[in-house]
């Protein structure tokens, strides 16, 4: 086995050099004007670079293959239907560079089960290199240089020069019994890159409120989805862990309890802790003085003064881990002191490439096409979030090596993060076409008045307090369904525990994160329409099919190897397809890390299963009795690969169903 897997490695490993060696040679190609060649090199060199084109699609094609059938992965039909559509364009119009390549599933299942859209766009390409070709004549080309491939069964050219794609059903049907047989694996990966993730980031000392629910639940989203992908994935927690407020805090802290070296001080409400150190500090001159003493000897790194920095953050580490065991979230801490050392070198590095202006005392640095500068140091000798944000930067580009950086924060930050990132590349950090470094913002949490979230005092409103509030609703929603009558008291708990905190975690994750939500107990938790509450129920509903019809789960493992998936019944065929478009869906994700798209996936999934199911015997029973009299097995499959991603989905959004509710 072992020799199977390095052969296999190592003949990928030579594919991917051939490829790169290939896309280099194209490259110098495309600039033949600069070498001084006669015109018959040129077009010895056009054929040339046609040739070096044909045999990289056909590596890649290989390698593609390779990979799927090896790794037993699921295969994206659409990234598979763009390589054919971009074999047959480059085999018909050899000349036009950069071809459009548009493959998109059909709305309509009149008109072919996917479409490609290209041909209207490079008629563009061609009327602006001075050529007249219609984009029917375009399509019919690419028609009939569509190479020999297994996904399509026939085209057909509509309108101005839709190609109309429909799927052999031979195929679909051994993807959904590959599906069935391997489980849902993720598609195959070229690279595993490294990506860091900082998201939550709340701040020492202070209650977690609604404001992080956001970050904590899309950036604990976007992690599984990279996991479930095969990357490196590491999740940063960069806390508020240093600065001014320490002073305080830690001057308060020796007033309240004087023996807080040798006995740990009993602090029960951090917020009111805080909220009094700080009434001291606005009102009381002599204490603020000491305060200020008290961070100079903190930076310092005095014994005693660490301490107490280090007594106050564990108290907030307790409160935090509370709300991550609720959520299910898994974070690695490293907060703003983690980088504190190595920010004199940050700003050194910016000082001896002249990139610091004096400013009042002030050393700013302004990055290119960017307005507002950064502070590198303060008047007073201090350093800011800019210089720590810079230091985390390059921390996570050189030391963690990572290929792909998203911060998860609100929109708000967006422009600070924007210059972050420029002057990051202006000193020569990264390349933005080499490394992906991305903020991924989002918009505010309201009420149902549209205002900000708040509670009826107008105080912010604690995250305990509102996921306490959404297992008590969860609980009065099952009893009202009177489910507390027929489960035990562990799976009503179970139950309970996965609707509060899985509509809370859907809430936000079906909207668009760019956009602001609207926060309501009652949209959340009603079992009607995109809600998690009717996912977790369909889901639940879908996995009691065999159950109640004593079909054993080693019986649907042998029915999965050796029954053929049926899709002639038209809503047959529209699940069979709904199912494997999930590593298009992910792919999509990956790209714009809009998560919202897997929620309406995963909404449509459900739908499009109740019309098969509602057209579809699975299991034909006697009306008297009630017996079972058929099964109709293929169709049971075809349960249980829906519901095989719809649990995977889940997974991703980081929602745990049960098996009963």
């Amino acid at each position: 086995m072992g020799d199977t897997v390095a052969e296999y490695t190592s003949r990928l490993q030579n594919q991917e050099s051939e490829i790169k060696l290939l896309q280099d040679e194209m490259e110098r190609l495309k600039d033949p004007q600069g070498m001084n060649f006669s015109s018959s090199q040129l077009d010895e060199l056009r054929e040339e670079n046609t040739r070096l084109k044909y045999r990289l699609n056909i590596l890649k094609k290989s390698l593609q293959e390779e990979m799927c059938q090896n790794g037993k992965t699921m295969m994206n039909i659409n990234q598979g239907l763009q390589q054919i559509f971009g074999e047959a364009i480059s085999t018909a119009y050899p000349d036009l560079e950069n071809s459009p390549l548009a493959v998109t599933p059909n709305q309509q299942a009149k008109f072919g089960d996917y479409q490609c859209n290209s041909a209207m766009a490079m008629s563009q390409m061609m009327k602006a290199k001075g050529l007249k070709v219609s984009p029917r004549e375009i399509a019919e080309k690419i028609v009939q240089n569509i190479p020999d491939n297994e996904l399509i069964e026939r085209t057909e050219i509509a309108g101005p020069g839709f190609i109309n794609i429909h799927l052999k059903r031979m195929f679909v049907s051994k993807l959904l019994t590959n599906l069935l047989v391997h489980g849902v694996q993720p598609p195959p990966l070229e690279k595993k890159k490294k990506v860091i993730v900082d998201f939550s980031s709340p701040n020492i000392a202070k209650e977690m409120h609604v404001g992080h629910l956001r970050s904590t639940i899309i950036g604990d989203s976007m992690c599984r989805l990279f996991e479930f992908l095969g990357y490196d994935v590491l999740r940063l927690n960069h806390v508020g862990d240093w600065g001014t407020q320490f002073g305080m805090l830690i001057a308060h802290l020796q007033d309240k309890f004087p023996n807080y070296l040798t006995v740990s001080p009993p602090i029960g409400d951090l917020q009111a802790f805080y909220k009094e150190s700080k009434k001291r500090f606005d009102e009381d001159e002599v204490f603020k003085k000491r305060a200020y003493q008290c961070v100079v000897k903190l930076q310092s790194k005095e014994p005693d003064f660490i301490k107490g920095w280090n007594l106050i953050c564990e108290v907030s580490r307790k409160e935090f881990q509370k709300v991550y065991n609720c959520l299910d979230i898994r974070i690695e801490e490293r907060g703003e002191s983690y980088y504190q050392d190595m920010m004199t070198d940050v700003v050194k590095v910016f000082e001896e490439k002249g990139l610091v202006e004096l400013d009042e005392g002030r050393k700013i640095v302004f990055a290119p096409g960017q307005s507002v500068p950064l502070t590198i140091v303060k008047s007073d000798g201090g350093y800011t979030y800019d210089t720590s944000d810079l230091a985390a930067i390059r921390n996570r580009l050189f030391d963690e090596k990572a290929d792909i950086i998203i911060y998860v924060t609100d929109s708000g930050q967006a422009m600070h993060f924007q210059v972050i990132f420029a002057a990051a590349q202006m000193i020569g950090w990264y390349d933005p076409k080499v490394t992906r470094v991305e903020h991924a913002g989002f918009g505010v949490v309201l009420g149902e008045d549209k205002k900000k979230f708040k509670t009826r005092s107008g105080d912010t409103v604690r995250l305990m307090d509102l996921l306490d509030e959404g297992l008590k609703r969860s609980m009065d929603k099952l009893k009202e369904k009177e489910r507390d009558k027929v489960l035990t008291q562990e799976e009503l708990v179970q139950a309970q525990r996965s609707v509060a905190f899985g509509c809370i975690k859907y809430a936000d994750l079906s909207k668009n994160r760019i956009n602001d939500y609207i926060f309501s107990f009652d949209k959340m938790l009603d079992d009607r329409g995109n809600t998690a509450a009717y996912l977790l129920y369909a889901f639940t509903r879908i996995r009691s099919i065999a159950r109640l019809a004593n079909i054993k789960e080693a019986t649907l493992r042998k029915a999965a190897k050796t029954t053929e998936v049926l899709l002639d019944h038209e809503k047959e065929w529209k699940l069979g397809k709904c199912i494997l478009r999930f590593p298009e869906i992910l792919q999509k994700i990956t790209d714009d890390l809009l998560l919202h798209t897997l929620c309406d996936y995963l909404y449509e999934l459900a739908t499009t299963f109740t019309e098969f199911y509602d057209s579809c015997y699975c299991v034909e029973k006697d009306r008297q009795t009630g017996e079972v009299v058929k099964v109709n097995m293929w169709r049971m499959l075809l349960c249980e690969a829906t519901a095989a991603v719809m649990h995977k989905g889940f997974d991703i959004l980081g929602i745990n169903p049960v098996q009963r509710m």
